[in-house]
């Protein structure tokens, strides 16, 4: 058996991404923010053939990014391998990122976004919450990379009642069950003054989409 990914850490997923071993037959380029979920997925089923390649997460901040840099690594990668999947969603590209797929000839992760696909898409749409924020593993522990500090609510935090008026309640859809992370979702919530919800999601639509690879 081939031996394990080395995981960067959070900070470097977020700003930088994580390069491909070279190692198997297909390609996956995704979200820095997915990379410890499908590196324990290819692990625990011994998905050898699966090769991963993760954009920096902060793109999520940024989603009229997210389509070129697909682009540019599908075109670059795609001579190495026998196939290429896409580990997006359509992530705030309002159908971009679907249509340059389609042009690429390569296959994309169906659903608006993580979290719909973490929690399953049929059972995300069925709930239709508008008034909710959600927060995954990964946001969970850069929580302060990908809202605290960007949207300057360490420097003025009378900004939140502007950002999070409409909001009810912080949905924490977990992949693991950690108790510290629960503790800082926790925490995430009260201080944007949310209602707090932990939802244990697992992996999701993920998961299907990686075993029909």
């Amino acid at each position: 058996m081939m031996g394990a990914m080395t995981l960067p850490d959070d900070k470097t997923l977020t700003e930088t991404g994580l390069a491909p071993e070279g190692r198997g037959r297909v390609l996956l380029i995704g979200c820095g923010a997915l990379a410890r979920e499908v590196l324990d997925l290819k692990a625990a089923n011994r998905w050898d053939h699966l090769d991963l390649h993760c954009l920096p997460a902060i793109l999520h901040n940024h989603p009229e990014r997210i389509t070129a840099a697909v682009e540019a690594a599908v075109t670059a990668r795609r001579g190495d391998y026998g196939n290429v999947f896409v580990l997006y969603a359509d992530c705030g590209t309002g159908g971009l990122l679907q249509a340059a797929c389609d042009r690429l000839g390569v296959r994309m992760l169906a659903g608006p976004h993580c979290y719909s696909f973490f929690e399953g898409n049929a059972a995300f749409a069925a709930r239709d919450e508008i008034t909710a924020f959600y927060l995954t593993d990964f946001l969970v522990r850069q929580f302060d990379a990908f809202v605290t500090r960007p949207l300057g609510l360490d420097r003025h935090p009378q900004l939140r009642d502007m950002y999070f008026g409409n909001y009810t309640k912080l949905v924490y859809q977990a992949q693991t069950d950690d108790p510290a992370l629960t503790e800082k979702a926790r925490a995430c919530a009260a201080f944007l003054k949310l209602d707090f919800e932990r939802r244990f999601t697992g992996y999701g639509d993920l998961e299907v989409a990686m075993r029909g690879l």
